[in-house]
């Protein structure tokens, strides 16, 4: 296989652009096609499709995908690992991550890297629930920490920590002013919450029907910021967990009440790519996720 065309291929997928390709390399839009082209003729079929705004994979492409980009970081991590004296973790962790949970963990995470790993590269991605689980299943990411319901971890997640669900409001408003705030109290409350489908919203449908209360969900938003905005500004409230508006409340834009009876937990798991053996990389970069959570890092600042 040509590793280099192969490579053009994954670049122009994720890019959806020839030209950007070509801008990344430095070099011109037909020459790219050229190579996207002669990898097409070998193997015996189209892998894009070209239109005015760039190209799209065809449906063998979108196949092949998964299994290119596997075998990619597999060379990677061959040719970093014959270049490495002394088995020092090297290359590229592509890691997908919930926007929620995304400060300040990953910068922790990254002052971790580079003090015991500078040859790491780190590659974030932020993405929805749903979302990341389908990077994984792709291969588009090595890595990904999201949220999950249930008791007992499945298809080889781990569970690194358990949150608390809150009740954010604007920083005077009455409703949040105290630690904790009931369950009930959410009964026909006007909320932000995120677009459907979504299996959070779909838990707290559950909830509300079980404890007998209506969730009004006025407006669907999946920004965290539009939705600290729309609660910052009054008149509406948000469901969300510590590490989403921990800045927010350090900085008094926010305020925020866990909310109990009963309380609502849900566990950050760190789940990897279906595809190929993880790379030591990958495997150092999860064990420094595990280290920061048995450390007790306070990543949230609400206690």
């Amino acid at each position: 296989m040509h590793y280099a065309a192969w490579k053009l291929f994954v670049e122009a997928l994720e890019l959806g652009s020839l030209s950007k390709v070509a801008l990344l390399h430095g070099t011109t839009q037909p020459h790219i096609s050229r190579q996207i082209a002669e990898l097409e003729q070998q193997y015996g079929g189209r892998l894009f499709q070209r239109n005015g705004r760039g190209v799209i994979p065809t449906e063998l492409g979108m196949r092949v995908a998964p299994r290119v980009r596997a075998w990619l970081a597999t060379t990677e991590q061959l040719t970093n690992d014959i270049q490495s004296a002394a088995g020092t973790p090297i290359g590229r962790v592509r890691m997908g991550i919930l926007p929620s949970a995304a400060h300040p963990l990953v910068s922790t995470l990254y002052q971790q890297i580079q003090q015991r790993y500078p040859q790491i590269q780190l590659s974030v991605r932020e993405g929805q629930g749903a979302q990341l689980d389908t990077w994984l299943d792709n291969g588009y990411v090595d890595l990904a920490l999201l949220f999950r319901h249930g008791a007992n971890a499945k298809n080889g997640d781990l569970y690194i920590t358990k949150t608390d669900t809150y009740l954010v409001g604007a920083p005077d408003d009455p409703l949040v002013q105290g630690p904790t705030v009931p369950f009930a109290s959410l009964d026909r409350l006007p909320l932000v919450s995120f677009c459907r489908p979504n299996s959070w919203r779909d838990r707290l449908d559950h909830l509300s029907i079980e404890h007998g209360i209506t969730l009004n969900v006025q407006i669907e938003a999946d920004s965290l910021s539009i939705q600290e905005h729309l609660v910052e500004n009054g008149g509406v409230y948000a469901l969300l967990g510590p590490y989403a508006i921990a800045s927010a409340v350090r900085k008094n834009r926010l305020k925020a009440a866990r909310i109990i009876a009963p309380e609502i937990t849900r566990h950050i798991a760190l789940a990897m790519s279906r595809h190929g053996e993880l790379t030591l990389a990958c495997r150092t970069v999860m064990q420094l996720i595990k280290e920061l959570a048995q450390d007790r890092v306070d990543i949230a600042g609400i206690h």
